[in-house]
């Protein structure tokens, strides 16, 4: 039988300090944000989950509830995404040389961006691998170009790859930060190399690769599945020689996974706290928002990025990786005046 406890009831701003203070809730990182509520979750048996709600005063939750000064940034932090890739699902073809992808980057730094996450091989559904000297050759030239804005700004910059080479090359030149769509496990070197370094490490969940992922995602209970999953890398990759205190854990939204897997995830995000490390969460335009919604294109999904976004930072999620880093920070601000009051 396994145990997994995830909180609810979430407060924001002087309601939280007040529910703190009064022993009636449990404070989320800083203490900007906290919860009253706790479901207890129980796997009894193979398809039986069980499932019960306490007062959180009434659970001893684990200590490790994770707090973003571990991470050295303010929380919520948004990482801007740079594709330099001609088939991101997204932006593909619109930054086709590093000048206009440097050019990019640095607005995104001047609008707030805390992390710029740079990629070279798009992991659309369906996208195929790309060689790594290929892909360095488009990443390393951004890395360099936006490496000293970057560093007067406090602004760490994070390489979007799988690829060991591309992440030894990518640190060698000024990135800080490994998200790696495999959680470390496609490269057999990767491990080694994040290893050796002192960058910060994001293991996303995804079920299958890019190739395939979205072809029949299945799942006995998503978010549990997930959260087993990370647990496991987490501990594999911190037994590897990579502190904890470097990891980021990403659910994965929209890789390897249903319209209905990815509802569920955003839903149910702060079951992840469990794991005591920062949550990053990127739905940014993701196609399920217009099979949500009414089918728009890619660059008309703002509005749902943004519903996506403020649905997982109410949960206490530390991280948004998006494409509309101006807008997300507006969207945020505002929901932080408004939780403050």
């Amino acid at each position: 039988m396994r145990r997994y406890l995830r909180p609810q009831g979430f407060l924001m701003g002087r309601a939280a300090a007040e529910a703190i203070a009064a022993g009636l809730a449990l404070p989320v990182g800083d203490g900007k944000l906290a919860f009253s509520m706790i479901e207890v979750i129980e796997r009894v048996a193979p398809g039986e989950i069980w499932r019960e709600m306490r007062a959180a005063s009434a659970v001893q939750f684990p200590a490790s509830l994770t707090s973003c000064r571990d991470f050295d940034l303010d929380c919520p932090a948004v990482m801007g995404i740079v594709n330099t890739t001609p088939d991101s699902f997204s932006d593909g073809r619109s930054y086709p040389d590093a000048g206009r992808a440097i050019a990019h980057a640095e607005a995104m730094i001047l609008a707030g961006a805390k992390i710029i996450d740079i990629g070279g091989e798009s992991t659309r559904p369906g996208a195929l691998p790309v060689e790594a000297d290929e892909e360095m050759r488009r990443v390393l030239p951004v890395i360099a170009g936006i490496r000293d804005r970057a560093a007067a700004a406090g602004v760490v910059i994070s390489i979007d790859t799988r690829n060991a080479a591309t992440m030894q090359a990518a640190l060698d030149a000024g990135a800080g930060m490994i998200n790696d769509i495999s959680a470390l496990t496609h490269d057999p070197a990767s491990i080694g190399v994040a290893a050796c370094s002192d960058a910060k490490v994001v293991l996303m969940h995804m079920q299958g690769e890019p190739r395939t992922m979205q072809l029949a995602p299945t799942y006995e209970d998503v978010v549990l599945d997930v959260y087993d999953y990370l647990e496991t890398r987490a501990e594999a990759v911190e037994a590897a020689g990579i502190a904890r205190s470097r990891l980021v854990i990403d659910p994965g939204i929209g890789f390897g996974k249903t319209v209905a897997h990815n509802l569920a995830l955003v839903n149910q995000v702060s079951l992840f706290h469990g794991l005591g490390l920062p949550i990053l969460v990127g739905a940014s335009r993701k196609g399920f928002i217009a099979r949500l919604s009414a089918d728009e294109p890619v660059d008309q999904r703002l509005g749902g990025s943004l519903a996506l976004g403020l649905a997982a930072v109410a949960q206490g999620a530390q991280i948004l990786r998006v494409h509309d880093v101006a807008e997300t920070l507006q969207a945020l601000r505002i929901g932080e005046a408004i939780g403050a009051t």
